[in-house]
C-alpha cells in the first residue's frame, strides 16, 4: 500500500496547535455557545434555570461538567424545530434520522454551519490519505441521512472529484470502480464488503482496481474486519465518526499514517466520557459513553449530547487532539444473555478470528422460555461449505464465545449468501423476543 502521510503545510494551524493554544480556542467557544444557546432556545433556557445555572458560571473547560446533558428524546420532544438558536428562515439545508424508533430528529444547518460542515469533511479525508485532485466515489446513501452529502461537499472542498454513486445496485458499483478509477471509496464497511463479494462473483481481484483508501462509518467494525479489507483490496482502510445530530460525518477520523484510533476534531467539538448509569465523568483511558457539545455549531447548538456511542478517550498523537477508540458498540445495542452483556463487535471479532467463516453475521434473540437465548448465524467462505465442515466450525465459534465472552450461545453456520446484504448500516441484531 502506498505511502499516503500528509505533507505538515497542508494541516490547517489548529491540528498541530499547543493543546493551550487549543485549550484557549475551546474555553471561548464554549462560552459562545453556551451563551447562545440560553439566550436564543427556549429548551436550554430552561435546562440551565432548572440547574441554578446562567452562562457566566461557565468560565473554563472544567465548568462544563456542570452543564445538564441533552438526549435524543429532547430533540424529538422538540421536534422539529423547537432546538433552533436562529430564525428558521436561515436554515439553509435540513437533514433528518429515519424515525424508525418514533418520532424522527430534525437537524438543522446554516450558511456557516454548511461551510464548517464541508471543511471538516475535507480535513477528515485529507487525514485519511485523499489528496486534491483524487476520484472519491461515494457510496453513501444521499438524502435526509448526513453521509452522502457530507462527504460529497467535504471531497469537493478539498479539490476532489466526486462520484456521486449512493448506496444499492452493487454491480453498478464494481463497473463504476472499474470504468472511472476511483482513488477513494467512502461508505460503510459492511457495504465494502458486499462490493469486495461482487468483484469476485464477477471474477475480478478488486487488488487490481485503483483504490488507495477506503474511509468507513456510520456503524461500529472492528480491527479485523479492517485487516479483511485491507488483505482483499490492498488499499488503507480507515474510519470515519461523526452522528446526525451533532452535525453529520466529520466529528473524528483516524489519521492514516497512524491508524490508532480517530482524532476528534476539537476545535469544533468538546469530547467527554461518562458512566452510562450514573454520568458521573470519567478520567481519560476509561471505557465510557461518549459526550459531545458543539462549539462552532450555529442553527442547533448542542450542550453535552449523550451519543450512546461506547468508546474511550486517549492523547493525541499524529494531531494535538485527544483521539477516541474506535466505537466498541452502543449502549443500545448491548444485548443482555443470561445476565451477560454481550456487544455485536464482540461477536464479529470471534468471527473474524476463525479463516473460514465470513463476515456476513447475524445475533439472533429469542426467548423460548423464561431466559434469553442468543443464535449467531454465520456464513462460511465458500472453501468450507460442505455440512461437516460447517458443523465443525459451528462447535469452534461457540467455544470461542463461552471463553472470551462467557456466555453459552448457539451456532448456525449456513452456506455462503444465505444472510441478507446491507446496502448501508449493517444489521447486526435481529429480536425475535415478544414484547
Amino acid at each position: 500500500m502506498l505511502d499516503l502521510t500528509p505533507d505538515p503545510k497542508s494541516l490547517d494551524w489548529i491540528e498541530t496547535a499547543s493543546r493551550d493554544e487549543l485549550e484557549a480556542l475551546q474555553t471561548e467557544r464554549l462560552r459562545d455557545t453556551v451563551r447562545r444557546a440560553y439566550q436564543s432556545v427556549p429548551f436550554y433556557r430552561a435546562a440551565l434555570d432548572a440547574h441554578g445555572l446562567v452562562p457566566e458560571d461557565i468560565r473554563g473547560l472544567g465548568d462544563i461538567a456542570k452543564l445538564p446533558f441533552t438526549v435524543k428524546d429532547d430533540l424529538r420532544n422538540n421536534y422539529p424545530f423547537g432546538m433552533l438558536a436562529v430564525p428558521r428562515a436561515q436554515l439553509r439545508r435540513v437533514h433528518a434520522s429515519s424515525g424508525t424508533t418514533g418520532r424522527p430528529t430534525v437537524v438543522a444547518y446554516t450558511d456557516s454551519d454548511i461551510a464548517t460542515w464541508s471543511e471538516l469533511m475535507a480535513r477528515s479525508i485529507r487525514a485519511a490519505g485523499g489528496r486534491p485532485g483524487d476520484l472519491v466515489h461515494v457510496a453513501y446513501g444521499y438524502g435526509l441521512f448526513t453521509g452522502g452529502l457530507g462527504a460529497h461537499y467535504g471531497a469537493e472542498r478539498l479539490g476532489c472529484t466526486v462520484v456521486p454513486a449512493s448506496g444499492g445496485m452493487t454491480e453498478r458499483q464494481v463497473t463504476l470502480l472499474q470504468d472511472l478509477r476511483a482513488d477513494v471509496i467512502m461508505l460503510t464497511p459492511s457495504y465494502m464488503l458486499v462490493i469486495l463479494d461482487e468483484f469476485a462473483r464477477q471474477g475480478i481481484d478488486p487488488r487490481t482496481c485503483s483504490l488507495k483508501v477506503g474511509i468507513f462509518g456510520a456503524e461500529p467494525w472492528t480491527e479485523d474486519m479492517r485487516r479483511e479489507i485491507e488483505r482483499r483490496a490492498d488499499m488503507h482502510a480507515v474510519d470515519i465518526y461523526g452522528l446526525s445530530e451533532v452535525m453529520g460525518p466529520g466529528v473524528a477520523q483516524e489519521c492514516v499514517e497512524t491508524k490508532d484510533g480517530l482524532t476528534v476534531w476539537e476545535d469544533h467539538f468538546y469530547p467527554e466520557i461518562v458512566d452510562p448509569t450514573s454520568g458521573d465523568v470519567l478520567p481519560q483511558g476509561e471505557l465510557g459513553e461518549l459526550v459531545l457539545t458543539t462549539l462552532t455549531k450555529q442553527a442547533m447548538p448542542l450542550l453535552r449530547y449523550r451519543t450512546r456511542d461506547l468508546t474511550r478517550l486517549l492523547p493525541g498523537t499524529a494531531r494535538t487532539m485527544r483521539r477516541m477508540e474506535r466505537i466498541r458498540g452502543r449502549t443500545d445495542d448491548m444485548m443482555i444473555v443470561r445476565g451477560v452483556n454481550v456487544f455485536p463487535s464482540q461477536v464479529e471479532e470471534l468471527v473474524l478470528s476463525i479463516a473460514d467463516l465470513s463476515p456476513h453475521y447475524l445475533c439472533v434473540l429469542s426467548r423460548p422460555a423464561r431466559l434469553d437465548e442468543m443464535t449467531v448465524r454465520v456464513e462460511a467462505r465458500p472453501r468450507a461449505a460442505t455440512a461437516d465442515r460447517r458443523e465443525r466450525l459451528a462447535q469452534e465459534l461457540g467455544a470461542r464465545i463461552k471463553h472470551r465472552i462467557g456466555v453459552t450461545v448457539a451456532v448456525d453456520v449456513v452456506e455462503p449468501g444465505s444472510l441478507e446484504r446491507s446496502l448501508g448500516k449493517a444489521k447486526r441484531i435481529l429480536d425475535l423476543r415478544a414484547p
